[in-house]
């Protein structure tokens, strides 16, 4: 397995145990949580397409966020008997809020920043070394 793969996964099961924790208390806002859950829709696209380009991957998890936030317009009776389920209200969500679409934005943008300064640091480390 890649390294980038493996870090991923580990940076991606982290973000699911700190996205259930910030629901579990009320001192953190609901928009962390929310932000969570896209950092862990980019992190799940790193996974699987680890050497695509950055814009790429933004772009896949914006609409990906983008389209699950719209479908909770959606009320038909089978998919609020879905959203009745964890699964489905951990997933799926339980209605569509605006705010909702600025913490995805902002959650995608920061892990995006997080992601350029660490592999700017790592390229940077991995070309002094070769060079001494």
């Amino acid at each position: 397995m890649n390294t980038s793969r493996v870090l991923y996964s580990i940076l991606f099961l982290s973000v699911i145990f700190l996205g259930i924790l910030s629901r579990k208390t009320s001192l953190v806002p609901l928009w962390i949580g929310d932000s969570l859950y896209a950092i862990m829709i980019f992190l799940l696209f790193r996974i699987f397409f680890p050497h695509k380009k950055a814009s790429h991957i933004i772009l896949f998890s914006l609409g990906t966020c983008y389209c699950i936030e719209f479908l909770q317009l959606y009320q038909g009776a089978w998919m609020i008997e879905l959203r009745k389920t964890l699964f489905g209200r951990y997933v799926l969500g339980q209605g569509f809020l605006w705010s909702d679409i600025l913490a995805y934005t902002t959650g995608i943008f920061f892990i995006f920043l997080i992601e350029k300064i660490i592999l700017k640091y790592h390229t940077y480390e991995t070309r002094f070394r070769f060079k001494q």
